[in-house]
């Protein structure tokens, strides 16, 4: 029988993140208005915040001590950020107005020029850039900087960041969103007080906005719990990078398709990779593929060191040295899985959490600044004489709708779900929906959740090459390079079953980019008649990427401060 991770949900529900305030009123940290996460989306909003704060410093006043916070699960900012990154600054731009300009911002400097290349095992050959990814005047980045960077502008205009601070629960009180529980430290590995414990608490705010990135594990259970969900399924992809040292400059940015992936409709591998130059003696090299893969032995950072081995790919890193890798995962449901609101009582929704992401272009960062400026201008709104909150927060949606964000998603409405038929049906579809600016077809093509995909299991893993160290690397030596800190001791922030059928725990284990999961031994059968096996965990060489949570897990908070510690990705 067929093995689908969707038959085999993890001992999680959403309503373990919420709950109500737990603190004695006054023990409860309150804040003005609160922002969960450092990452693009809510740095604009921290920014906007104190912008507006310096613009109307009598209103602000009324926001107490400590006017704007935001958390952190990082260890500071930009710790778990990655992305590509090539970025529109249009966001940007919006954001800062007169205040900065282009050249004053981290970046790595302009694209000049750009290839994208269809790849067989030993050939390029260029194709004509498709419209949705050029990439002229956009400018190259390190996400993880340029988060470094926003957060510093954001403590100059008087917000307070917290950094290894997990938001672990959201306090929701008579339907309305209060703030967030934070998470214990120095629990061990049962859930024992060590000697260094200390409690989370109860932290409470005029409005709280959500700007958790992708699988943002509070905004997943705030989408359950007011109903706001889309009747389209996000779906996610996985991207694994690295970044390296190289002896020669690269001139342009390139995308590449095909090869290490198969087009056949039966294996549903949708992606690509991209190698991006920083600045003269560095280069970074990724490969993204859409999680609703079927194949249990595809790994995706398996098939980054098999492109490296591509002649053209080798001569471009040829010389160099690897100094950082990481992983993260990207939604890739687009405009039809997008929320039917933004928000809730008491309650702003931004960035990925909410699927802001244009797959074809390859761009969801100025979609991030974009809405976390709007949604900071909402927040404030509530600040103003004879505006109710409810009113104030509903204007968030009307922002969004009537934003550029909206528009790009729209025309790109049906693109990923397209590949679902395969590279070249889905190729032919896309450049149809391109031409009419997604008005063709007229209608939602179906999206399938990435868990629900039934497994295959073919000899895959055996096209992987050995890993010499030099140019490809294992699992384990990747992690280190992430600079991931995570105890041994810390208790399990990772919910699986752990007796599945033999084919969803190799899948697991293929899929995970830092060897999280194990395949123990065939210990029983199923009622189906698949083999069983126990699944063995070891989740402090977790990375927080997210991939269990679309093949059938759940990825919980961690404590603040664990995963990865990125710098350059």
């Amino acid at each position: 029988m067929s093995v689908r991770p969707s038959d085999y949900p993890p001992p999680w529900s959403p309503s373990e993140a919420i709950q109500q305030p737990t603190d004695p009123v006054d023990e409860r940290i309150d804040v003005g208005f609160l922002i969960v996460g450092a990452g693009p989306a809510g740095l604009a909003a921290a920014i906007r915040l104190g912008q507006l704060m310096e613009e109307d410093p009598e209103t602000a006043e009324r926001l107490g001590d400590v006017p704007v916070a935001v958390l952190e699960k990082g260890k500071a900012p930009g710790s778990h950020l990655l992305s590509g990154a090539v970025v529109n600054p249009r966001g940007l731009q919006r954001l800062f107005k007169d205040r900065k300009r282009i050249d004053e911002l981290p970046f790595y400097g302009e694209v000049h020029g750009e290839s994208v290349l269809f790849l067989t095992k030993k050939r390029a050959l260029r194709i004509p850039t498709p419209p949705t990814m050029a990439n002229h005047r956009n400018q190259i980045a390190s996400l993880s900087q340029l988060g470094r960077f926003l957060a510093e502008e954001a403590e100059e205009l008087g917000v307070t960041i917290l950094p290894e601070t997990a938001a672990e629960k959201l306090l929701v009180d008579g339907g309305r969103v209060l703030g967030v529980r934070t998470g214990d430290k120095g629990r061990g590995r049962n859930g024992e007080e060590l000697s260094n414990f200390e409690p989370g608490s109860d932290i409470t705010a005029r409005v709280t906005i959500l700007s958790e990135g992708t699988q943002g594990h509070l905004t997943g259970a705030a989408l359950d719990r007011f109903g706001l969900r889309s009747e389209s399924p996000q779906v996610w992809a996985l991207g694994v990078k690295e970044v390296w040292k190289v002896a020669k400059p690269l001139q342009q940015v390139v995308h590449t398709m095909g090869w290490p992936l198969r087009p056949g409709k039966k294996y549903r591998e949708f992606g690509g990779s991209f190698i991006y130059p920083m600045g003269d003696d560095m280069v970074t090299i990724g490969m993204v593929v859409g999680l609703d893969y079927r194949d249990a032995e595809l790994s995706v950072h398996d098939v980054l060191q098999e492109l490296k081995t591509h002649p053209r790919v080798r001569k471009i890193l040829e010389g160099g040295e690897r100094v950082q890798w990481g992983a993260k995962t990207i939604p890739e449901g687009g405009f039809v899985a997008l929320p039917k609101k933004f928000h809730a009582p008491g309650l702003l929704l931004t960035g990925d959490g909410v699927g802001f992401v244009n797959v074809p272009a390859l761009k969801g960062i100025h979609y991030a600044v974009e809405s976390g400026r709007l949604a900071a201008e909402a927040a404030w709104r509530t600040l103003e004489r004879g505006t109710s909150s409810r009113e104030a927060l509903a204007t968030y949606d009307d922002a969004i709708r009537a934003s550029f964000i909206w528009n790009d998603l729209r025309e790109v409405r049906n693109m990923r779900q397209a590949f679902g038929r395969g590279f070249y049906v889905g190729g032919a579809l896309a450049g149809a929906m391109t031409a009419t600016k997604g008005k063709f077809p007229p209608g939602d093509l179906e999206t399938e959740p990435d868990a629900a995909q039934s497994l295959i299991v073919t000899d895959r893993a055996k096209s992987y090459p050995a890993p010499d160290g030099k140019l490809t690397f294992d699992k384990l030596s990747s992690v280190f390079a992430s600079g991931n800190r995570t105890r041994d001791d810390q208790p399990n922030h990772i919910r699986v079953r752990t007796k599945v059928p033999r084919e969803l725990a190799v899948a697991w284990e293929h899929m995970c980019p830092a060897q999280v999961y194990e395949v123990g031994d065939v210990d029983g059968k199923d009622p189906d008649g698949n083999d069983t096996v126990e699944v063995k965990l070891a989740p402090s060489n977790c990375v927080q990427c997210g991939a269990i949570t679309a093949k059938g897990g759940r990825l919980t908070p961690p404590e603040g401060g664990s995963g990865p510690e990125y710098t350059l990705t």
